[in-house]
């Protein structure tokens, strides 16, 4: 095989341009983009010629354009509309529909759409929105009120089965056709000899590897199929399909790389080498940007073991909103005339750009891999289109509704008969019509599955053409200027203060003046192997003495008294140092968790940036909570309300966090003026020393902040110690309470008590939810770190209606889950921290044997304390009496109808930290959010991972005792409160008083 095209020096060109500032990447490509002055005459005079016959035409505009012009995302009824869409069309049961549609439609006002518009009014009665609309409308009472008033007088079913009609009707717009043989009697009605069809199989993010298996069955048998098709009809310009990786592997990431790499070249090159002898057309989808180097692997592999003899068909599509995309082009380039093979590059513009700025946010990146403004993503489409018109040995098919951008092609493109346009199937119909009379050949992306399946492809189409910067969005809004919808993309950039747009946040800001935590991108193999470098280089910290826990004590006391005098800026400054030392020393505290906690790369990197978030948080919360604050008063008195540390804090921490909550307690204590004597669990004591280390390296004394290891025996003696004036613990409810009881026999001023002790979690789910959904967050919330997390998910609870869809798809996501050491990328579940927690678990496990059903196990090393993922199925929610610390899921079976007493029953447990629900349906994630005792309650999400400053942690009940760490009330239990009133008038009178008299 020759030097690879996409190797490491293509990696390293890629990694430093896929988070670039867009102050650097932009001005190139608006160098790159830009049009002669002949060609940008052209290009305008074409774009308004059509516009204008756009707008001017007298026929009912098509569906779909009017449904989105009509109803945008920012309305009410486009949200109720998508959302009905999402899931009416998958609910199994009547009472879940009728509860949807309910919730949907209540608020929303489809009567003013209809009165604006009379084509309007056709398009949705044919669809039952209309009729929804009249009987709503009359009724003046709230508009929950109303709309269960149309359900009792047509009645439910009536509305139900139009409402269904109804959403089957708006996926029909979308998608070509429910089976390849559908879709092809479609297309053979519509296509002719400049215009063909990319047909798109339904379906991606395959969980399981039967999931996986259908798809690339589904895929050969399409492409069978369209080989058929193309044969009957010489005549029509030969179809092909477009593939997604993502539905042919259910671990396409980069941590799985070297599997990936083997499997799925495997099925692509039976795929491609399908195509070629059929002489189809098959491009590789583009997904998520932190797959994309690997997709281009994975392709380039394909290409050098597949035997595709003279064929030139293979595509792959790029996406215009990657600040990477003229890097991929020229690489594209270079690898067909390396193999001498023409081929096929869709460009389009993008359709996971909220998803991108979103994972950027959460990871801690350095920036965004897509640009942040629209007409950014537009001159970036230009740059790359001229790219690729320069390559002779790549077809070009470009992607775009934009008449602007059309246009702009058609100015520069030397020879038209190469070109080749593509719109989605339901929009763009306009653009048709215009090429065809230039004899310019299109292509129609025609997406082939079910309806109940098409959720991921018809909510991202919505939000894609939906929004308010959509040229579908816009065509056809008379309040919006024709200059305005065709003006050149650079000139709107000149109108910017800046490249950046101020209103997408970068991930380092979304806290405003609180830097965010930084993250590691375990996705960029750049990043992964200089912190793997860095990390090797490392030696293994010896273990460090403690002193003896009297003469800790004494030090700490002879030290508050000056420690609690330092300015609040003085200590917050300290705080703020740590964090910084925190992520400088990244390497060696990944390096260190990743060994003495067995915690896997994700989980390493999350601890360290929990532990940079909490130092920064409460730095900030200390400042506004020690400024001295005037309090109201009668005139003559002064009133001043202040805080300062109350004495020695014992800081006792858990080994499932032992540097985030180490340190999380700590440094809220000493932030407050407090001194700490902090207890690691004994199982992670070099990961506590390391970190006062740093501390120590801060700022802060080292007798201010010392560090007594050991175990539960020296947790005793330090909560015995006679004038402490708190304990901070994290751990079981049983230690908590034998805590609590040996502070309350203390003789003279009451500790401070802080205590969270976990709980038994659940997350409940309704037949509204997404099953995937449902999948990959309990994946995410019951295994993850091995199940030992103090908010991991413990009990499920499925409707019997969707329990066994659920629990085959998830035991399929677990078969693909890898155990194995911590240290390893590829490793998703490590070991259990020790034999004694292995050994709880598996006296668990033997009970459980006994008195329920296994649902799946995953396979386990057979060396070291492995304990697989596992799921039992228990016949009620009494059967799980205690805190399961590791990773098994409890699954029971409910009644839909039967939520409120599930609820009942979870209360009952007497725990409450975190509390999932999975529901598509406002009302009953209203109804569980109230009725639930938890402190955390996460909807449609996964239940770990609180962020601090954004989502507070802590329990109620047995759960703890608060506050929440992380949150607005967290230091105020760490401080002693001083109220200092004067009375001014005692020299003799009320000087500010008479002042004012006259």
């Amino acid at each position: 095989m020759p030097h690879p095209v996409f190797g490491s020096a293509f990696a390293q060109r890629f990694s430093a341009l896929y988070l670039a500032p867009e102050a650097e990447v932009v001005p190139p490509l608006l160098h790159a983009a830009a049009l002669s002055p002949a060609e940008e005459k052209q290009t305008t005079a074409t774009a308004r010629t059509w516009v204008e016959g756009w707008r001017a035409q007298q026929r009912a505009v098509p569906r779909v354009a009017d449904m989105l012009n009509q109803f945008g995302l920012t309305s009410a009824e486009g949200l109720a509309l998508m959302c009905l869409a999402e899931a009416l069309l998958r609910i199994p049961d009547a009472a879940t529909a009728e509860a949807l549609i309910a919730d949907k439609l209540s608020g929303t006002h489809f009567d003013e759409h209809m009165a604006h518009d009379p084509h309007w009014l056709m398009n949705a009665a044919s669809w039952a929105l209309a009729m929804t609309g009249q009987v709503v409308a009359p009724i003046a009472q709230k508009p929950g009120d109303a709309v269960h008033g149309l359900l009792q007088k047509l009645g439910a079913p009536v509305v139900r089965q139009a409402l269904r009609a109804a959403m089957g009707w708006m996926a029909d717009q979308f998608v070509f056709g429910e089976t390849i043989e559908a879709a092809l009697g479609r297309g053979k009605k519509l296509g002719h000899a400049q215009h063909r069809f990319s047909y798109d199989m339904l379906g991606e993010g395959a969980r399981t590897a039967a999931d996986a298996e259908k798809f690339f069955a589904d895929y050969r048998h399409a492409i069978q199929a369209v080989g058929r098709a193309n044969a009957a009809h010489p005549h029509h310009a030969p179809s092909g399909i477009s593939v997604k990786l993502s539905a042919l592997h259910p671990r396409y990431e980069y941590s799985q790389h070297d599997r990936v790499q083997r499997e799925l070249t495997e099925k692509l090159v039976a795929l491609a080498e399908a195509a070629a002898q059929q002489n189809i057309f098959m491009v590789v989808d583009a997904e998520e940007a932190d797959r994309q180097l690997l997709s281009l692997q994975v392709m380039e592999q394909c290409l050098h073991q597949a035997n595709l003899g003279a064929w030139e068909g293979f595509g792959l599509a790029v996406q215009a909103y990657s600040k990477t995309a003229p890097l991929i082009i020229d690489a594209v380039n270079e690898l067909s005339q390396q193999l001498n093979r023409r081929m096929l590059v869709r460009l389009i513009k993008g359709a996971y750009w909220d998803t991108e700025i979103k994972r950027a946010q959460e990871r801690g990146l350095a920036g965004f891999p897509v640009y942040t403004r629209k007409p950014t993503t537009d001159v970036s489409y230009m740059a790359c289109a001229k790219k690729l018109l320069a390559c002779p040995n790549i077809k070009p098919v470009f992607g775009s509704h934009n008449a602007r951008t059309i246009a702009s092609i058609l100015a520069v493109a030397p020879d038209h008969s190469r070109l080749e346009f593509q719109r989605l199937h339901g929009m763009g119909e306009e653009i048709d019509a215009v090429l065809h009379q230039k004899n310019i050949a299109t292509c129609v992306y025609a997406p082939v599955g079910a309806h109940d399946v098409l959720l991921g492809y018809l909510v991202r189409r919505l939000l894609e053409n939906g929004a308010n910067s959509s040229f579908v969005h816009r065509l056809y809004d008379p309040s919006l200027p024709l200059e305005d919808l065709i003006k050149n993309p650079a000139a709107e950039l000149a109108e910017y203060n800046s490249f950046s747009n101020p209103a997408v946040v970068l991930p380092a800001h979304i806290f405003g003046a609180r830097q965010n935590s930084a993250g590691v991108d375990l996705s960029n193999p750049m990043v992964v192997a200089a912190m793997t470098q860095k990390i090797s280089a490392l030696a293994w910290p010896p273990h460090a003495s403690s002193p003896p826990v009297a003469e800790a004590y004494a030090r700490a006391q002879e030290s508050f008294a000056a420690w609690n005098k330092r300015s609040i800026g003085e200590r917050a400054e300290c705080l703020n140092n740590l964090a910084t030392l925190l992520e400088a020393h990244t390497p060696a505290l990944l390096h260190l968790l990743m060994m003495e906690a067995h915690k896997t790369w994700p989980d390493a990197v999350a601890d360290v940036r929990e532990a940079v978030d909490f130092c920064r948080y409460y730095a900030a919360e200390a400042q506004d909570l020690f400024t001295p604050r005037t309090m109201p008063g009668i005139t003559g008195e002064d009133n001043m309300w202040q805080v300062c540390g109350r004495g020695v804090f014992v800081c006792i921490s858990p080994w499932n966090f032992p540097l985030a909550i180490f340190l999380g307690q700590a440094v809220a204590a000493l932030v407050c003026g407090n001194v700490v004597l902090a207890k690691p669990a004994p199982q992670t004591p070099r990961i506590a020393h390391y970190a006062a280390t740093l501390a120590q390296q801060a700022g802060i004394p080292a007798h201010v902040f010392q560090v007594i290891a050991g175990g539960a025996e020296v947790g005793q003696q330090l909560v015995a110690l006679p004038k402490i004036a708190g304990v901070v613990f994290t751990g079981s409810c049983a230690t908590a309470q034998n805590i609590a009881q040996q502070l309350a026999q203390k003789n003279g001023p009451l500790p401070v008590l802080i205590a969270e002790t976990g709980g038994i979690n659940a997350m409940v789910v309704d037949t509204s939810a997404l099953p995937e959904q449902v999948v990959d967050d309990v994946l995410q919330s019951g295994f993850r770190s091995a199940g030992q997390r103090c908010s991991a998910l413990r009990l499920l609870c499925l409707p019997h209606t969707t329990a066994d869809k659920i629990l085959t798809t998830l035991s399929g996501a677990m078969a693909e889950l890898r155990l194995g050491p911590a240290h390893d990328l590829a490793t998703d579940i490590g070991p259990v921290i020790d034999t004694a927690a292995k050994a709880r678990l598996d006296q668990h496990i033997a009970r459980l044997q006994q008195e329920a059903k296994l649902i799946y196990r995953c396979p386990a090393p057979q060396e070291g304390n492995f304990v697989p993922p596992q799921l039992w199925e228990i016949s009620h929610i009494d059967g799980l009496r205690d805190e399961i610390f590791g990773p098994i899921v409890h699954v029971v079976r409910y009644a839909q109808h039967a939520l409120p007493q599930v609820i009942d029953a979870i209360n009952a447990k007497g725990f409450g930290l975190t509390f999932g629900i999975h529901s598509r349906i406002a009302t009953t994630t209203r109804m569980a959010a109230n009725a639930v005792h938890a402190g955390n309650i996460y909807i449609n999400r996964s239940m770990i991972g609180a962020v601090v400053g954004s989502q507070p942690f802590g329990g109620h009940g047995l759960s703890g005792t608060g506050p929440k760490a992380g949150g607005p009330l967290y230091l105020t239990r760490f401080v002693a409160e001083k109220l200092i009133s004067t009375n001014t008038t005692a020299a003799g009178g009320n000087a500010s008083l008479l002042m004012r008299a006259g």
